[in-house]
């Protein structure tokens, strides 16, 4: 077990961090783990999910089928609802996953009570009226998402999640894993992933190493780089050379270029004014 990993849960432990399991990988070595608390081995990631989402569309495109400056109706045409608001003709895929439309909220699987949502929920996104012009502000929210994953479909011939696995899951070597779908089948994209810690961090791995995991390629390195720059989920966090994606709760992927570390926990935390286990681990030599 790395020192890192030992002090890293007993900071957690001493400072009352409210965390199930942590995880990290370094260069080419196996993920390790420890438990802090028992816990099921796969939990919900929440908005973790929405970079396995990226990286999904990020394959797409590697292979010409699709491109970020494509516009939602021209990929989704007939799948859209009567009456959709007319911004949706000028929303891309680049837009979706800046968070820059227009979208006035209240899509949200985690929580709002979903029963009351339409079955359809491409149709309850879709004929809602926007509050501004795409482009113009961001609005962080999950619907986008949603939409990018019906694209997924659309574009690959298959859904979301089982794109993933072929494609992502499955090569990276995860042990198991289930994603949150609406009525029809579709998984929600932006949250409900429910993956084990050591299999998280795996697709920072991915990101760390240009798009390459253990000698196989999941993304081109343009793409690494596109999402990078383009800040699509994956930020940096002002704390050295670190760039995160965190979930409800206190889930987070921490990737640390400078220690060629990745690392990333899940726990349940609800409570405002615990440990900074961000700036612990990215700040660690």
């Amino acid at each position: 077990m790395s020192r890192f990993l030992e002090d890293f849960a007993q900071f957690i432990r001493d400072h009352d961090g409210r965390v199930f399991t942590i995880a990290e990988i370094t260069g080419d070595n196996d993920p390790e783990k420890i438990e802090i608390q028992e816990n099921n081995a796969c939990q919900n990631v929440y908005s973790v999910s929405k970079i396995y989402t990226v990286t999904a569309i990020g394959i797409l495109c590697d292979r010409g089928l699709l491109r970020t400056d494509n516009t939602v109706t021209e990929i989704l045409k007939d799948e859209c609802p009567v009456g959709y608001d007319p911004y949706w003709d000028h929303t891309t895929i680049d837009m979706l996953m800046r968070h820059r439309i227009g979208f006035p909220g209240g899509f949200d699987t985690d929580v709002h009570d979903a029963s009351k949502y339409d079955p359809e929920y491409l149709k309850e996104i879709m004929l809602k009226r926007w509050v501004c012009p795409p482009d113009t502000e961001r609005r962080y929210e999950d619907a986008g998402y949603y939409v990018l994953s019906r694209i997924v479909n659309k574009v690959a011939g298959k859904p979301l999640f089982a794109f993933c696995w072929e494609n992502i899951f499955q090569p990276l070597g995860f042990r198991e894993a289930a994603w949150s779908c609406c009525p029809q089948g579709h998984a929600i994209g932006a949250t409900g992933l429910y993956i084990r810690v050591e299999d998280m961090i795996k697709l920072g791995a991915v990101y760390l190493n240009e798009g390459v995991y253990k000698g196989k390629r999941i993304v081109s390195a343009d793409w690494v780089k596109t999402v990078l720059e383009r800040q699509y989920e994956f930020a940096p966090n002002g704390i050295r050379d670190s760039y995160n994606k965190g979930g409800m709760n206190g889930q987070n992927l921490l990737v640390i270029p400078c220690e060629n570390r990745v690392v990333g926990w899940q726990g349940y935390d609800i409570h405002p004014g615990g440990p900074d286990l961000t700036r612990f681990a990215a700040e660690y030599r």
